[in-house]
């Protein structure tokens, strides 16, 4: 097996029927994971699903809504059933991305951000992880955003919950890293997905500040999210990449 191979392996992903997480999975299933395809939409990730399995590789769905404590516990438990008992790798891509002006949010829009976007990662990392360390290895990485790094208009709500999740990345780094658990992030840039075409022009006028000059397509951001789920990554530890076309560093 080489380095970039995941062969035996059980790959949890989170909001895995589209986008980056659809991609994800079907690359991790590509390279030899049993791959366990998280999301609310049973229908999308049937499909997803189905796709892998047409092109070889192995994966179930597990239905999940993220939005209570209780309901994490649970995907965690049928994701142990599913994968006879362990998860190898865990992505955290599941969550939510409104715009707009800061006083317009309502409490239930900050209570979902933060819900979906970083009490979700947190409480499946509690569920996981501690098995995890016990095998002495594991691969957790998380779905965070370029906007997390610098300010912009109407992004406060999602840009700040991402920014706890790279806090806690690194954080989980300390804490399960000398275990073998190995946590790190991606920060993709603008990316175009089902979910992002109604942006438009604007997904692109924003794709256009950085040197890439384009949006990313979803297998762009699985092919970072893939390298740090393996082995050859195994020195990378902590880490919060940029996946944006050069955006946060110009």
């Amino acid at each position: 097996m080489t380095s970039f191979e995941l062969v035996g392996r059980v790959a949890l992903v989170t909001g895995a029927t589209s986008g980056i997480g659809a991609a994800t999975a079907a690359l991790l299933a590509e390279r030899g994971a049993h791959v366990l395809v998280a999301g609310r939409d049973r229908a999308r990730g049937d499909a997803v699903v189905a796709g892998i399995r047409d092109r070889g590789g192995r994966a179930d769905f597990v239905a999940a809504d993220l939005r209570t404590a209780e309901a994490v516990r649970q995907l965690a438990g049928q994701a142990l059933a599913l994968g006879d008992g362990r998860v190898d790798i865990l992505v955290n891509n599941a969550g939510v991305y409104p715009f707009g002006p800061t006083a317009e949010a309502s409490q239930s829009d900050v209570d979902t951000v933060y819900d979906l976007n970083v009490k979700a990662p947190f409480h499946l990392m509690a569920a996981l992880a501690p098995a995890m360390t016990e095998r002495g290895h594991g691969a957790v990485v998380n779905v965070s955003t370029m906007v997390a790094e610098y300010g912009v208009v109407g992004m406060a709500l999602y840009g700040s919950s991402k920014a706890a999740l790279n806090l806690l990345t690194k954080a989980w780094a300390a804490e399960f890293g000398p275990h073998g658990v190995r946590v790190n992030a991606v920060e993709p840039g603008p990316t175009r997905t089902e979910s992002t075409v109604g942006m438009g022009e604007a997904l692109d006028a924003l794709a256009a500040q950085a040197p890439a000059g384009r949006p990313a397509a979803p297998e762009e951001i699985a092919e970072a999210i893939a390298y740090l789920a393996s082995d050859a990554a195994g020195f990378v530890q902590g880490a919060v990449l940029p996946v944006d076309g050069g955006r946060t560093a110009v």
